[in-house]
């Protein structure tokens, strides 16, 4: 088998933690090509290797003395190498870096040296070739991510290495310029390489077993996912799950590999494996609980609204000019609800509510606030009846009121709004009816 394997920065916080990293590797020859992120944090108030080089950078920018800041960071590395007994130098490459913070070549290129000096630490110590990811991970000069022109060069590139290292989280415009995927992107790097190299599997290994049905800040101890389907997992994703990088899952989607979930220090757990299809039939009737705090809903009344051609259009262009998408649209006859981020919203809210009055003439504006939506999601929701009735009986014996029920056509998810407040209350009752009631 072909693996791509992406290690995330907790992972590789440490030089005891990059030898956990290389026991896995090296257990199976089917892990040729390693994508590291930058070193995480070693305990709780430790700083990520990334935070450090954005605070150095920012001293770079004021004109500020950035020595000390720069050889905190390639102190860490040095302990890593030193940790693993490598005859290897970062002195040159933190020379050039110290160029470049002092010439103020862009956050980007700051964040991306955690990745990028990892990238050959981790090289090095496996004896595996370094393939820079600025030259196979291509953006445009608007920093959009060029998926097949990327797709070309990385598989030409690693056609002819056997076994190699990519650093994760970056790459460069056509003009050479670094840029960054965001936060967490390292794992988008991982699926474009499993695309490129047309790998058997990708293997994300972070530091907890696969994802959960449920938050575990919220829920203690929820029950593990085991098969989760790329669908299932974008709206989770979408909803608050942050295992994943939710734009991971679209390169290896187009080739239909699957993308396993494992722990680096509990490497024997199976994790969760992420497919397009699947005829594993999930444990439970759910798949899994997400959620969001921070939105507001604009309720529009207008009589024989539904009548009227073009409503929603103008509703929605209101939104659409002052730059804010929507989350859901519930609508009656003669009622309409624009769910939105509250952040997005507050800044705007009289240029909008101008707007649709303009438009649309409407007999009433109301604004909710304080709102959260929670995702309930499984792909076998569609084969039992009276899902929706349990997610209402479940909320209605904890005293919770539904704000919004608002159900996909393909029934793979109900999204429900209830108040801030109720949020975690919500989350529970519906586990328990779901899963703790299934048990």
């Amino acid at each position: 088998m072909k693996k791509v394997v992406k290690f995330g920065g907790s992972s590789l916080a440490s030089a005891e933690q990059f030898r956990k990293v290389g026991e896995i590797i090296r257990s199976d020859e089917g892990r040729r090509y390693v994508v590291p992120s930058a070193p995480g944090k070693r305990f709780a108030k430790d700083t990520k290797v990334t935070d450090m080089l954005y605070q150095c950078y920012r001293l770079a920018e004021e004109g500020a003395d950035f020595d000390r800041a720069l050889a905190a960071i390639q102190a860490r590395y040095q302990e890593i190498i030193d940790g693993l007994e490598l005859d290897l130098s970062l002195d040159g490459e933190f020379a050039v870096i110290k160029e470049q913070f002092a010439a103020q070549a862009g956050r980007d290129y700051a964040a991306s040296r955690g990745e990028y000096l990892n990238g050959i630490v981790m090289a090095n110590y496996l004896g595996y070739e370094f393939v820079d990811a600025a030259e196979v991970i291509v953006f445009d000069s608007e920093g959009n991510f060029l998926e097949e022109k990327t797709n070309a060069i990385m598989s030409a590139r690693l056609a002819d290495a056997e076994r190699a290292v990519v650093p994760g989280f970056y790459g460069a415009c056509e003009d050479g310029s670094i840029k960054t995927f965001s936060r967490g992107g390292s794992d988008v790097t991982g699926s474009v390489v499993a695309r490129a190299v047309h790998a058997d599997i990708y293997e994300n290994w972070t530091d907890v077993s696969g994802f959960l049905i449920a938050d575990p800040r919220i829920i203690e101890n929820p029950k593990a996912i085991r098969t989760i389907t790329y669908k299932e997992l974008r709206e989770l994703a979408y909803m608050g799950a942050s295992v994943l990088h939710e734009d991971a899952i679209f390169p290896v989607h187009k080739e239909g590999i699957p993308i396993n979930i494992r722990n680096t220090n509990c490497p024997e757990d199976e994790g969760t494996m992420i497919v397009r299809k699947t005829c594993r039939k999930p444990e439970f009737t759910i798949t899994g609980i997400a959620g969001k705090k921070g939105f507001v809903a604009i309720n529009i009344e207008k009589d024989m609204m539904n009548s009227e051609i073009g409503f929603g259009r103008k509703v929605l262009s209101a939104f659409e000019e002052n730059g804010i998408s929507f989350e859901h649209l519930p609508s009656g006859i003669d009622t309409l609800t624009v769910f939105v981020h509250r952040d997005e919203f507050v800044e705007k809210e009289q240029k909008v509510l101008s707007l649709i009055q303009q438009y649309t003439n409407p007999d009433s504006i109301e604004i909710d606030n304080d709102l959260a939506l929670i995702a309930v999601v499984g792909r076998a929701m569609k084969e039992k009846r009276g899902t929706a009735a349990r997610v209402f009986a479940a909320l209605a014996h904890n005293n919770i009121n539904v704000k919004m029920i608002d159900q996909g056509s393909s029934e793979l998810n109900i999204i429900i709004g209830v108040r801030e407040y109720d949020f975690e209350n919500a989350v529970r009752a519906i586990y328990d009816i779901f899963v703790t009631s299934e048990l």
